[in-house]
């Protein structure tokens, strides 16, 4: 029940802007939902599941953004500026994203462990019972991403390859750094700008 899951994953995350999580009722986000609340375990097991699939939904559109940011600018570094502007707007405007790059999970949101879980319940949460990313995962999955997009259709040769995979970690990092601590005037675009040179993303 795609619609059904969707629905409930929307006012799971509506219900957690308003309460923190331990405040949030299956009962009500199933009713928000318009589905019962067999529905609902059917769909995510438990409270812990519907977690789970409410944190992977928010990675998997995380990182469609970063998909996004990077098939922007014709010029690699402004992809990569693009790029960590995005993971900048993405971790302000989700706090569960923010957790998800930084490791720091408050108290008002859901927290499941990282590593998977037994999954008896539908077919569609197997995927959020696996293993969950961690910061540094997100770091490695950016990186790697920007390295196949700005490495064009075929391998670099070194010592090429190695120093596009070090100015993609580097603005990943960078941008990471931003989300702990906001930058001043001119923002992480600047600083990436500034700490690449053209000729390392050429």
């Amino acid at each position: 029940m795609p619609a059904a899951r969707d629905s409930l994953l929307d006012a799971a995350y509506t219900a957690l802007a308003g309460r923190p999580w331990s405040a949030v009722r299956m009962v009500d986000v199933a009713a928000s939902a318009g589905v019962s609340r067999q529905t609902l375990y059917n769909e995510f097991g438990s409270k812990d599941g519907l977690a789970r699939a409410l944190v992977r939904r928010e990675a998997d559109g995380y990182l469609a953004g970063v998909e996004r940011a990077l098939s922007g600018p014709s010029d690699p570094r402004e992809r990569l500026t693009a790029t960590a502007e995005w993971m900048m707007s993405a971790a302000h405007d989700n706090a569960l994203v923010r957790a998800m790059l930084t490791g720091c999970w408050s108290e008002r949101l859901p927290s499941p462990a990282l590593t998977a879980v037994p999954s008896a319940a539908a077919p569609a949460q197997r995927r959020a019972d696996g293993p969950l990313p961690s910061p540094g995962d997100f770091v490695g999955l950016v990186r790697d991403r920007a390295v196949a997009v700005l490495g064009g259709a075929g391998p670099l040769a070194p010592p090429d390859a190695a120093e596009l995979a070090r100015s993609c970690e580097l603005a990943v990092r960078l941008a990471l750094s931003c989300v702990a601590a906001p930058p001043a005037e001119g923002g992480v675009a600047d600083l990436v700008r500034t700490v690449l040179p053209r000729r390392s993303t050429a």
